[in-house]
């Protein structure tokens, strides 16, 4: 039942994360064979580095999924590559973090490439990862930082139900400046309509 945490779910996400599927999109956890795609990604200007302090590159994002699998493995964070459940393309990545020992407040970044924004896939991803975080993880709190400059990314939160907490002055660096972010929240309980079956699918 949504929004009931899977007893089973809290145990195995950390052993391998399940296949999400929604309705334009199929969320996977990132793999070797998305290295390419990851360093276009990963190169855009307005992209979420997701931790990637170096210039982006192929050694520096073979790192980066060894750390993805690391910190899955250790329940800190999960990360989810975004692939058109069509073509099985990857256009972007979600990322999912702790900010407290037992997940129940946690951090979210999405980065989508610029081809496949402004057509529902955005939601379509916030929805399952939502529903996975509360439903199966056991969050309880989501937040989300955001461009204040990024208004597509603003009102897609906005449509989702989030809160918006606060400015947050010159917190981050983009092309040698300081700039501003806009504090987002989700909470569990108010999750309502956007819950989504994170259940396996059988074929």
């Amino acid at each position: 039942m949504p929004g009931e945490p899977s007893v089973i779910g809290l145990s195995t996400w950390r052993s391998e994360l399940p296949p999400l599927t929604g309705r334009a999109v199929l969320l996977r956890e990132p793999a070797a064979q998305d290295l390419g795609p990851l360093v276009d990604l990963l190169s855009l200007g307005d992209a979420t580095r997701f931790g990637l302090d170096e210039p982006v590159s192929e050694v520096g994002v073979q790192e980066l999924l060894g750390r993805f699998a690391r910190e899955r493995a250790g329940g800190l964070a999960f990360t989810y590559a975004i692939t058109l459940s069509s073509a099985r393309t990857l256009v972007g990545l979600a990322q999912v973090r702790q900010l407290d020992p037992s997940f129940e407040a946690a951090e979210w970044e999405c980065t989508i490439a610029p081809s496949s924004r402004g057509n529902g896939l955005f939601l379509d991803t916030a929805r399952l990862i939502g529903s996975f975080a509360f439903g199966v993880v056991g969050t309880h709190r989501l937040e989300a930082r955001v461009l204040l400059q990024n208004g597509r990314a603003n009102g897609a939160l906005r449509k989702l139900g989030a809160v918006q907490e606060g400015v947050l002055r010159r917190s981050v660096r983009r092309g040698g400046e300081y700039v501003d972010q806009v504090l987002w929240s989700l909470l569990k309980e108010d999750w309502g309509d956007h819950w989504v079956s994170t259940a396996p699918r059988v074929h």
